[in-house]
């Protein structure tokens, strides 16, 4: 095993980017693509070019891949509870090094780094922990078929799993893909967002420190020329995605051709329906927390479509628009930063376009908190929250995914009508239902076409909280055991003879 103490801990992000730009990590070493090219990665607070990046493509991904499995082999032998002590011991190291990545994603990402990547680094680390510990749930079963046989099954892993990750929480949504796939036996090759690729270069650097080389493997580059040809390779046999909905559907087909399996994660449109008997004050907040403003409302989770009762809309517009007036936006690495960026110039048109739209449609757009004033500042991708009201109700903005600060709020009437609205979506990953009624609660729970549902809260996703959704929100689930057991591992049944 390689030596855990080698990497000091670095807290200056771009000190690390020089590190680590214009690298791959394959088969244990940071390497260059194999054509050579390069592309930027931009700070959004600033617009300033922070590094390059290695540009990948199919020669990239066949290295990677090979890599993986002739490493696989051998991790596959090792006992179950030795992987998960390795597993466990990279989210070990990974904590140490917790503040260093958090400042590395607030740079490339533009997320606040009080409220939003330091949150992100803690969750990654106790991603790997958690997975760690379950590895002694990778056990079969006896089946009772006939007293003359002994039959029984076996998990056995896949082989090699191809990972394709967003940018929004780059971190974390890798640690649910690639430990559960690591602990059951699998190697890894993980393509990178474009927009973020330093940070979870980082995590592979630190964790190869721990794991045999060529088992985790991370490649940067753009979908069309590194990621199809990740899903497409002959010896990938699964494939984990989180991105758009035609993204994933691309993926799906590639992967059709090749019989294997798929597990998507393609993003929401979550409601929140706020009953009239609900604790107005508790349901602000957790308007304010579900929207993800703090990330800029880049968040598949995020309730960006709030239902209120008539008799309470009004004062939970106010209450909401303070709230969010009180967070302030600014430079992703100061402390004192609640709000930071939208991630990409192609986002940020992509929001304008929604609110301008919404103005034109004739919604009331109440615009919360401020840009910063900080001239160094003032060309970056900050787009001040908006609460929408009145918008008639075949708005895009109440219908399709934004992925930015834009939250609107729908007055209702009727219990009936409004489950009926929240569930007129072709999106199912969240919903959250606010109410001190037991028997509405669990009617709502039941009757929401979402895969997470939640009564007076609105939290993230963490480590055992099975997560993941229904309708064009995706197939499989995240974060969980049975990820692990129903997404990475094949099921054998084996039969003997007694008599």
């Amino acid at each position: 095993m390689p030596d855990a103490s080698t990497l000091v801990t670095q807290t200056d992000p771009r000190a690390l980017v020089r590190e680590l730009e214009g690298k791959h990590l394959i088969d244990g070493a940071l390497v260059p693509a194999a054509s050579g090219k390069t592309f930027d990665v931009v700070n959004p607070a600033t617009l300033q070019v922070i590094g390059q990046t290695a540009d990948g493509d199919a020669e990239d991904v066949a290295r990677a891949v090979e890599a993986a499995a002739a490493a696989q082999k051998a991790w596959a032998e090792t006992p179950a509870r030795e992987r998960g002590k390795l597993i466990a011991e990279c989210g070990r190291l990974l904590e140490q090094h917790k503040e260093e990545l958090a400042r590395l994603v607030a740079l490339e990402t533009g997320k606040a780094l009080r409220t939003e990547s330091r949150v992100e680094a803690g969750v990654l680390a106790d991603a790997f922990v958690f997975y760690g510990g379950l590895a002694s749930e990778l056990k079969g079963e006896s089946i009772p078929f006939n007293p003359k046989m002994l039959t029984v099954t076996s998990r056995e892993p896949i082989g090699v799993v191809g990972a394709i990750i967003p940018w929004n929480v780059p971190m974390m949504l890798m640690a649910f893909k690639i430990a559960p796939a690591l602990v059951a036996g699998n190697a890894v090759v993980v393509k990178s967002a474009e927009e973020a690729p330093y940070a979870v270069l980082r995590v592979c650097q630190i964790m190869n420190q721990v794991l045999p080389k060529g088992l985790f493997n991370l490649l940067s580059g753009f979908g069309p020329d590194c990621g199809q040809p990740l899903v497409a390779h002959p010896k990938v046999g699964k494939v984990t995605f989180t991105g758009s909905v035609e993204a994933g559907k691309a993926v799906y087909r590639t992967a059709a051709e090749k019989l294997i399996p798929v597990t998507l994660e393609l993003g929401g449109k979550s409601p929140m329906i706020v009953m009239a008997d609900a604790d107005l004050d508790k349901a602000v907040a957790g308007a304010a927390a579900g929207m993800r403003f703090t990330r800029q409302g880049q968040s598949c989770t995020a309730s960006s479509r709030i239902y209120v009762h008539r008799s309470l809309r009004d004062a939970f517009v106010e209450k909401l628009k303070a709230k969010v007036d009180d967070l302030v936006m600014g430079d992703p690495l100061d402390e004192a930063t609640d709000i930071g960026t939208i991630v990409s110039q192609q986002q940020f048109e992509r929001v304008k376009s929604y609110i301008a739209q919404g103005k034109a449609e004739g919604g009331t757009a109440h615009l919360c908190s401020q840009v910063p004033a900080d001239e160094a500042l003032s060309r970056g991708y900050y787009v001040q929250p908006v609460i929408f009201t009145d918008l008639p109700a075949d708005s895009r903005l109440i219908t399709e995914e934004i992925f930015g600060p834009v939250a609107c709020v729908v007055a209702f009437d009727d219990y009936e009508e409004v489950i009926a609205a929240a569930n007129d979506s072709v999106y199912g990953l969240a919903a959250t239902v606010w109410t001190r009624d037991l028997k509405t609660a669990l009617n709502a729970t039941k009757r929401l076409e979402a895969g997470f549902v939640q009564v007076n809260q609105n939290l993230v996703v963490l480590p055992n909280l099975s997560y993941g959704g229904v309708k064009q929100s995706g197939l499989g689930k995240e974060a969980s055991l049975e990820a692990m057991l129903e997404h990475f591992t094949h099921k054998k049944t084996i039969i003997f003879n007694m008599e």
